[in-house]
Formats: structure tokens, C-alpha cells, sequence
């Protein structure tokens, strides 16, 4: 993925994730350290993601990854 396409995307925080799903935000990072969930990182560090991913998983609809 190109820099200009995550700049465009809309991105969201932990707390962000975790409110749509009811979780606590805790749980969100562990579901990106399990991979069940991909994370943007910022530049202090800080984990994003993406709005589009999200409510894929919301809708029931697994996301595929590309290689």
C-alpha cells in the first residue's frame, strides 16, 4: 500500500475500536498482536485502524489479506 492511500483512509484509535465492539481497548491491541486485526503505527508509536477493516468485522464479513 502506498503512504498517499493511508493518508486518504480513515483511520481509527484503539478506544475507537473498542467502543464499536464493546471491548475493552485492551482487547483490540491483543486481537492486532494476534493478527485478527491489522494496525497502522504512527510515528509516536501509537496503533490505528483502518475504518474499513473494522467494519468489515462488524458486518460479519472476514477481510482476505494480500500477501
Amino acid at each position: 500500500m502506498h503512504a498517499s492511500q493511508v493518508e486518504t483512509e480513515s483511520l481509527l484509535t484503539p478506544a475507537e475500536v473498542a467502543s464499536l465492539f464493546r471491548v475493552d481497548p485492551k482487547t483490540v491491541t491483543r486481537w492486532a498482536r494476534a493478527g485478527k486485526l491489522s494496525a497502522i503505527r504512527t510515528l509516536g508509536g501509537h496503533r490505528r485502524y483502518r475504518e474499513a477493516e473494522v467494519r468489515l468485522l462488524l458486518s460479519g464479513v472476514p477481510e482476505q489479506r494480500q500477501p
